[in-house]
């Protein structure tokens, strides 16, 4: 159906999905255009804008949330391949009551401008302190044997996928090396 309202099977054409996404830790069961992207079901379906769409190709980051566990570009991801898989949006980082210690970071060093790129900055961050605690090394890692250390050239080649128009890049590092001290 055009409506992305279909049943997806074969009697509507099958331009429609049933997915079930756990967003934040909460389920929910949608009936979505195949096209749809997961920027725009957890946009446009959800009432999550915390996400934003930016460029919608992939390459300035606003939109990055956590799939399983692991950073990825909203925009890029067709939502009808996601059945049963986890998202978390940067509303899901925080408890009910209080910031994150991430988040919190971010606002005692003022690492934002404009907040635009803030949601995709926070979650790539948190993907990337995950990833750092499982020492996956990056390019411009020294030692491929020993723990990651966090330097800011980790952190810079790490966040190189989201980028901030108002150049916030020196308090972003800043404050993700203070998160991951305080770990």
């Amino acid at each position: 159906m055009r409506s992305g309202r279909g049943s997806g099977n074969p009697a509507d054409g099958g331009s429609s999905s049933r997915v079930a996404l756990a967003v934040n830790g909460v389920d929910h069961d949608l009936t979505l255009d195949n096209r749809t992207t997961l920027l725009d079901a957890l946009r446009e379906r959800l009432g999550l804008t915390g996400s934003k769409k930016g460029c919608d190709h992939g390459q300035c980051g606003s939109c990055t949330v956590l799939l399983d566990g692991r950073r990825v570009k909203s925009c890029l991801i067709l939502a009808a391949t996601l059945d049963g898989r986890q998202v978390t949006t940067v509303e899901g980082l925080a408890g009910p009551d209080a910031l994150s210690p991430l988040q919190a970071a971010f606002v005692a060093h003022d690492a934002f401008q404009c907040g635009y790129c803030t949601p995709g900055q926070l979650c790539s961050a948190r993907g990337m302190l995950d990833e750092v605690t499982r020492d996956w090394p990056s390019v411009v890692t020294d030692d491929l044997t020993a723990p990651v250390e966090l330097t800011d050239a980790e952190v810079r080649e790490r966040m190189s996928g989201n980028l901030c128009r108002c150049a916030a890049y020196p308090n972003i590092v800043t404050a993700i090396r203070a998160a991951a001290a305080a770990r």
